[in-house]
């Protein structure tokens, strides 16, 4: 299933949201001002987008905002898009890329305990 595509600016401000929970756009904008450096006309263009997009929900009173998609189901959804993109679908070529000199001795061997679960 496809996801709603998110642009990294948007997967900044859901990550926010998604690590705060339920929260006031106040604070996302609080918290984007620091970690971002974001004013907070630029966060609550975001958030209005994500709104728009049905990926974040706004309540009232306060301007109330929380999650619509989970973190997971992104994750899911941008590792498949970026497969297709750019190792024409095949998960084997894009592990085999991932693998090549990205990881350290250990996280190699902690990957093949993974698939060996499998």
């Amino acid at each position: 299933m496809e996801l709603i595509k998110l642009f990294d600016s948007e997967l900044k401000i859901m990550d926010i949201i998604w690590r705060e929970g339920k929260t006031t756009a106040r604070h996302i904008s609080l918290i984007a001002a620091t970690e971002i450096g974001w004013n907070k006309n630029t966060t609550y263009t975001v958030i209005k987008k994500l709104i728009d997009k049905n990926a974040v929900c706004r309540e009232e009173p306060g301007f109330v905002c929380f999650a619509l998609i989970n973190r997971s189901d992104v994750q899911k959804d941008e590792t498949e898009r970026l497969i297709n993109k750019l190792w024409d679908g095949s998960k084997k070529a894009f592990f085999a890329a991932f693998i090549d000199d990205q990881l350290a001795e250990d996280e190699l061997a902690e990957l093949r305990a993974l698939i060996e679960k499998k």
